[in-house]
């Protein structure tokens, strides 16, 4: 799969991301790009299956349903490494359930 990971998130999550292609929106070349344009380029390059977020408001923000692509939103404490980080082997397994034009919340693991 390939996913996209929103700047506010830790790059070194997506090393954590095992047999899938994952890039932070820096690595992208769509740095400091407004939500919405950046929902619309994402779509336009075709590039991505998935875009993980910390931004909870996101989904209600944009309309989604016709985006070729999964939004997963990261609920944590922070977006520090050690609150993101248990989150890669739920995603890992979670992956197959995420459809395009959805948006996905996942609480903070235990």
């Amino acid at each position: 799969m390939r996913i996209l990971l929103d700047e506010c998130l830790p790059k070194i999550l997506a090393a954590k991301l095992v047999g899938h292609n994952a890039k932070t929106v820096p690595q992208a070349g769509w740095a400091s790009i407004s939500n919405g344009k950046l929902l619309r380029l994402i779509a336009d390059s075709g590039q991505f299956d998935l875009f993980l977020t910390m931004d909870k408001n996101l989904p209600h923000q944009n309309k989604i349903r016709e985006l070729p692509f999964a939004i997963v939103v990261l609920r944590a404490k922070s977006n520090r490494l050690e609150h993101v980080l248990p989150f890669a082997p739920v995603l890992l397994r979670r992956l197959v359930e995420f459809q395009p034009g959805y948006a996905y919340v996942l609480a903070q693991p235990d």
